[in-house]
């Protein structure tokens, strides 16, 4: 009989794979948890994105208590040291099995000779832990777990509440369903919740949310195989709200995948949607979220900044832009994002929603409706995008979403904490 897999070594690999490959975490985790039993899965993804989460200051405790940093082919016993740290700092496993089972690991990773150095730092760390971590929060990167130019960039463009979008991207996020308005009500669903002794909030300023007290299979709720709700979390549900879907109307949902939007504009209207995506994996997604509701759309593989190549030329009463952005609203969901966006990267995204929304906006009959989205948190792909589109075009009107909505400072943003961090800009076609 084969003998199970270490987690810990699982997790070393895929954190390596992540940090110093730059691999996306949703890639590697599924390929890691092959063939284990759901509490090792829950585990691994546990110590991942704990590790991520607390990257830089594990990093620092590790420069502390390592003579030599661990380089070239060992590199990925310097993440098997996180994964130990991580464990002892953070979770409730008891030290001893922490530390024995991370250097059990060893074995898996091939390296037994190593045994004696990671089991007596794991104890250097056990034994100076209070020490290392006062030491470590008077770095701002290791305190706040950001990079320096992210935590720069918040600070900026939010002086009075930095603090607390760093701190919401520190914790795990809410599970939020989506109720099918289509088949039940919100409060008819919530009702079949509480039948079913599932916990839960509802909350008026999201009419199609409901949110749960504690994350859980999907397959546990209420007809959710039938379509009756959809994990979707409460911004992101914002989407199809702020379109307006009617009957008959013509729509195209722009970067469409993984086709909760799709999904949720079909529920509210039988209307005629095409969802657009570059990614024929990630359109797959869509085409299964579709089936499992019940719903219909047509489906194409394609750029949306290049219209010209499959465009029918109908142009469309209502268009959803959720324009490809650094997700930096949704760090809690996704915490290699921290790791994998640099400072650079920004610009480049700029440009390219930029590009993209200058080629959709021809695509838009007069006196249509676009919707702006983003799941970003900074001004550059932001109000700043939007309020340059506006400044340059004569046939655009701005619709505020709220009091302060002004075609200079232009949109609704969300900041991660209820919900995840996503930005909103209404705009309307006045004439062709």
């Amino acid at each position: 009989m084969s003998k199970a897999p270490n987690v810990r070594a699982l997790a070393a690999e895929t954190l390596y794979n992540v940090v110093d490959k730059g691999a996306s975490l949703n890639q590697e985790l599924p390929f890691a948890s092959q063939g284990l039993p759901p509490k090792d899965k829950a585990l691994l993804q546990q110590i991942c994105y704990g590790v991520l989460r607390y990257l830089p200051s594990l990093e620092n405790y590790c420069q502390h208590l390592v003579e030599q940093p661990l380089k070239g082919k060992r590199r990925i016993f310097q993440f098997l040291l996180y994964v130990g740290i991580y464990q002892l700092q953070h979770m409730r496993v008891p030290p001893h099995a922490a530390i024995s089972e991370t250097v059990n690991a060893l074995e898996q990773l091939r390296a037994l000779g190593l045994k004696g150095l990671i089991n007596a730092i794991l104890r250097s760390f056990q034994r100076q832990q209070v020490e290392l971590e006062e030491q470590a929060k008077q770095i701002p990167v290791c305190l706040y777990n950001h990079p320096n130019w992210f935590i720069k960039q918040v600070k900026e463009a939010y002086p009075e509440q930095w603090e607390q979008v760093l701190e919401a991207n520190q914790l795990q996020a809410p599970m939020w369903l989506r109720v099918n308005q289509a088949q039940y009500s919100t409060a008819q669903y919530s009702e079949m919740l509480s039948a079913n002794d599932i916990e839960h909030t509802v909350n008026p300023d999201f009419v199609d949310g409901i949110k749960l007290d504690k994350p859980r299979d999907v397959f546990s709720l209420p007809e959710f195989d039938t379509g009756a709700c959809s994990v979707q979390d409460a911004a992101a549900q914002l989407a199809a709200r702020l379109l307006d879907p009617k009957a008959d109307e013509h729509i195209l949902d722009a970067c469409a995948a993984p086709g909760g939007k799709t999904c949720h504009i079909l529920e509210l209207a039988d209307a005629d949607v095409l969802a657009l995506d570059s990614d024929a994996t990630r359109l797959e997604r869509v085409k299964q979220n579709l089936e499992r509701i019940g719903l219909g759309a047509d489906l194409q593989c394609a750029d949306a900044s290049q219209p010209h190549k499959w465009w029918d030329e109908q142009q469309f009463d209502r268009i959803l832009l959720d324009v490809p952005c650094s997700a930096t609203g949704v760090i809690r969901r996704h915490p290699d994002i921290k790791w994998l966006r640099r400072a650079s990267d920004i610009n480049d995204l700029a440009a390219l929603q930029g590009d993209i929304l200058n080629s959709i906006w021809p695509l838009l009959k007069p006196g249509g409706t676009l919707i702006y989205a983003t799941c970003s948190v900074l001004p550059q792909e932001n109000q700043q995008q939007v309020a340059k589109f506006l400044a340059n075009s004569k046939d655009v009107e701005h619709i505020p979403l709220h009091d302060n909505d002004t075609p200079s400072n232009p949109g609704l943003q969300l900041l991660p904490g209820e919900s995840d961090g996503f930005y909103y800009a209404k705009l309307i076609k006045t004439h062709s």
